[in-house]
Parts: C-alpha cells; sequence; structure tokens
C-alpha cells in the first residue's frame, strides 16, 4: 500500500492540514517545519497525489455529497433523498455539479478525507451520515478543502454545519404528550455515535425533568433508527416499562417499527400507547394509524448546505452554524 498523507503526519508530529499546506507551498508554515516535513516524506518515499495538487489551482465546479453508510440497509434513503433534491436543485442554479459519494467508517482509516475528496477532484464537500467516532469526523475540522457537515456541529475556519434543533423538536414532541394527559412517557433512541441521538435525548429528558419526573427514572432505551431496531426497542422497553401510555421515538422509522410491534400483539395507537416519531419522512403520513411526528426541513436542508458551502469557495464567507426550526404535525398515532 502507498503511504499516505496521514502516515507523514503522525511521523512528523504535525496536522494532515499542516503536511497538505507544506507541500503545495503555502506561506503559513514556518520553514523549519517544512524542512521537517519534506524529510519525513522523503524517508517514508511519500508521492502528494497529482489530483490533490492540481486542486490548488485548478477549479472543477463539482461538489461532492459524501454519505457514510450509503450502503447499509434499504431504509435511510427515506431521509436522504429530499436532502440530496434540495442541494442539487440549489446547485445547478449556482452553476456546479454535484457527485454523490460514499464511505465507510473502515474505508475512512485506509484513505484521509483529503486524499478521498481531491481524487475524485471536489473543490468542497458535504458530508452527512457521520459518526462520533469517524476518523473523517476530526480530519474535516483541520482539512483546507471547504466542507459543511449536515447533523453534526463541526465549526472550523473552513467547515460549518447545518442541523435540526434537535433538543428543541424533542421538547415539542415531549410537551405534546404531557398536554394529551399522559405521564408515562418512554423514549426509544438512536444509536450513541450519532450527534442527533445526543440533543434528542437531551430535549426529552430536559421536557420530562420540566414536568416533574426525575432524570435518572426515565424510561430510556438505546436502538439503531431502524424500523426492525424501533419494533425490538419497543418489545423490551414494554415489557420492562408495562405502565408507559406513550413513546416518543428519535426517528419516524423506529416509531413505524413499534407501530408494527403493537399490531402484531394486537394492540392499536393510540388506545393503548401514543406513539410519535421524528423527520417526517413520506412513510409516515401512509401508515395505519398515520403517525405523529417531528417534521425536518430537509428539502431546506439541502439547499442550506449547498447556499453555505458554494459562500465558502466563491466569496470566500465565513463557515456557520445553522439550526432550523422543526415542526410538531400531529397525526392519528396520538
Amino acid at each position: 500500500m502507498p503511504v499516505t498523507i496521514r502516515e507523514v503526519a503522525k511521523a512528523a508530529d504535525v496536522s494532515i492540514t499542516t503536511v497538505s499546506r507544506a507541500l503545495n507551498g503555502y506561506s503559513d508554515v514556518s520553514e523549519e517545519t517544512r524542512r521537517r516535513i519534506m524529510r519525513v516524506a522523503e524517508e517514508l518515499n511519500y508521492r502528494p497525489n497529482a489530483v490533490a495538487r492540481s486542486l490548488v489551482t485548478n477549479r472543477t465546479r463539482t461538489i461532492g455529497f459524501l454519505v457514510s453508510e450509503l450502503s447499509k440497509g434499504r431504509t435511510g434513503h427515506y431521509y436522504l433523498f429530499p436532502i440530496l433534491y434540495g442541494m442539487q436543485d440549489r446547485l445547478a442554479e449556482l452553476g456546479y455539479d454535484l457527485i454523490l459519494v460514499s464511505t465507510t467508517t473502515t474505508r475512512q482509516r485506509e484513505i484521509t478525507y483529503l486524499d478521498f475528496c481531491t481524487e475524485r477532484r471536489v473543490e468542497g464537500v458535504v458530508a452527512m451520515g457521520l459518526r462520533l467516532d469517524d476518523p473523517y469526523l476530526h480530519e474535516i475540522v483541520e482539512s483546507p478543502l471547504p466542507s459543511v457537515v449536515i447533523d453534526v456541529p463541526l465549526l472550523s475556519d473552513r467547515c460549518g454545519y447545518v442541523m435540526t434543533d434537535n433538543v428543541y423538536g424533542a421538547k415539542l414532541a415531549v410537551r405534546h404528550l404531557l398536554g394529551r394527559g399522559h405521564k408515562k412517557i418512554g423514549f426509544v433512541n438512536g444509536h450513541s455515535q450519532a450527534a442527533v441521538s445526543m440533543d434528542r435525548r437531551r430535549g426529552y429528558e430536559e421536557a420530562m425533568v420540566s414536568a416533574g419526573f426525575r432524570a435518572d427514572q426515565l424510561p430510556v432505551f438505546e436502538s439503531d433508527f431502524t424500523l426492525e431496531g424501533g419494533k425490538q426497542a419497543s418489545e423490551i422497553l414494554l415489557e420492562k416499562h408495562p405502565e408507559l401510555t406513550a413513546i416518543f421515538y428519535a426517528s419516524d422509522l423506529m416509531a413505524i417499527g413499534g407501530l408494527r410491534f403493537l399490531h402484531e400483539r394486537g394492540r392499536n395507537a393510540p388506545k393503548d400507547l401514543a406513539v410519535v416519531g421524528f423527520d417526517d419522512v413520506e412513510l409516515s403520513e401512509v401508515v395505519t394509524p398515520a403517525l405523529s411526528t417531528i417534521r425536518q426541513k430537509r428539502y431546506e436542508i439541502g439547499v442550506t448546505a449547498a447556499e453555505m458551502l458554494v459562500e465558502m469557495m466563491d466569496a470566500d464567507g465565513f463557515p456557520q452554524g445553522r439550526m432550523l426550526a422543526p415542526e410538531l404535525i400531529v397525526r392519528a398515532s396520538s
């Protein structure tokens, strides 16, 4: 395997960004550091990617939409597609092409973020689906490539983010259930390596504590954002807490899994259990009963990410963190 820029950075005890800037002749790297990097690169027989070098001076007017774990499962597209549509529509108006590329946690350990992107000749990247333990999450912050991350609050001099206000959204869901007279409200969360999981749990707990409940006694179960995960989580949570009269799920797919579990057990929502999801994917309107949920403005997220990235590239705009307001959609399930 050829030596990567990550290995050069580790051997020289500097960041990947510093190696990149030193090799590309940027003046903000000290001469001493530059010499050390060049010496290490020569000792390791490192050969910089020619495409990466060309991007220093050439324009491709191509944006990469980097999605982690795109091939896992069959349900992620329900959330993804409106964001993709929003990006594509806005970038086309601004004169940019969009390419969809995928990665995995394993792949991220084999090739650096900068090499991965520059090999594809993209001028900027919108990244989505990254876990908190993914290598790229830290490399994006240091990369000289303009980037916007969806659903993870990363902010640096070349990286911004767009996401829904998940804390507020979770509070909207819980307050709705409390307003319907429910006092025993459970919560099925997504996996712990998602930034949105942390925020939605925080919103759930803060709303329940404000209503007089103790945070350490709240019925919470961690799942994986999938339909099957929601079904299994519902069974386990209701076995442990049969007194529950409502469950708030951190995604619509998990909530639909919960509805399926109830149906298989001869129970229904909202008579036996009120159910609220999060996302407002298209399926939420067509399941029976129609799912109450927290609507994310996904098309708008895509448009906003595209505009922010182009502003960073074309107008030397300063990266920002933008939170979009969610909306409570009440349907038959609650």
